[in-house]
């Protein structure tokens, strides 16, 4: 296990972009294969930007849609993981969104090693999603969003 002082932090951000289906209550979630898992779109801060500015960023670029529109702050998360020899700690903040625009398609960001762009029935979306903090900040979403 390192030493605490070896872990470098990352601040990153993404969403849970959601759209409501009229024949179900359960809301369907955009989700992203990365890499072999099923995954919501993140990305990492840049300089001088706020985390909902990354958020937004983030989603369009990973999907290929127009910027979305932030509804609520959903929860962060926390993992750490080996990059290069370095100990990563990254804290990731988490909103609701929503498109406002007619998206029909999507094109996936194929250089980070994402290869599909689907809505998924969050009930679904909860047993796809390949990493636990996913799995609990969609429950927190399904919480927040499901009357």
């Amino acid at each position: 296990m390192p030493d605490q002082t070896d872990i470098q932090p990352v601040e990153a951000a993404g969403g849970v972009v959601f759209r409501q289906v009229t024949d179900t209550r359960d809301p369907h979630v955009l989700m992203i294969f990365r890499n072999g898992v099923w995954d919501l779109p993140k990305g990492k801060l840049e300089p001088s930007e706020s985390v909902a500015q990354c958020a937004v960023r983030e989603v369009a670029e990973e999907v290929g849609c127009a910027l979305p529109c932030i509804v609520a702050k959903t929860g962060t998360t926390y993992h750490e993981y080996s990059e290069k020899g370095n100990q990563i700690g990254k804290t990731t903040h988490w909103f609701t969104m929503i498109l406002t625009g007619q998206n029909t398609s999507f094109e996936p960001q194929e250089n980070e090693g994402i290869t599909k762009v689907q809505w998924v029935p969050l009930s679904e979306a909860i047993e796809k999603a390949g990493f636990k903090n996913l799995k609990e900040i969609l429950i927190t979403f399904r919480e927040q969003i499901v009357k």
